[in-house]
């Protein structure tokens, strides 16, 4: 069975409880970072995640949302 990039780019943040970047994702995943983009964007308005912003930066949390 294989997995959606969306299901990947959750499985990555259930894993990560001190949370990700866009770029930290996508190196892990091997994915662009449009897709990892998208597959946040998704999550974010499921209220599966949740972003803080630091600085320039977001880091993006399992919210414990979905599932």
């Amino acid at each position: 069975m294989t997995i959606s990039k969306k299901e990947a780019v959750e499985e990555i943040l259930r894993k990560n409880t001190d949370g990700l970047t866009v770029i930290e994702i996508s190196r892990s995943l091997k994915f662009s970072r449009n897709t990892v983009a998208v597959a946040l964007a998704e999550l974010k308005g499921e209220g599966a995640i949740r972003v803080r912003e630091i600085g320039k930066a977001k880091l993006n949390y399992w919210n414990g949302g979905r599932k």
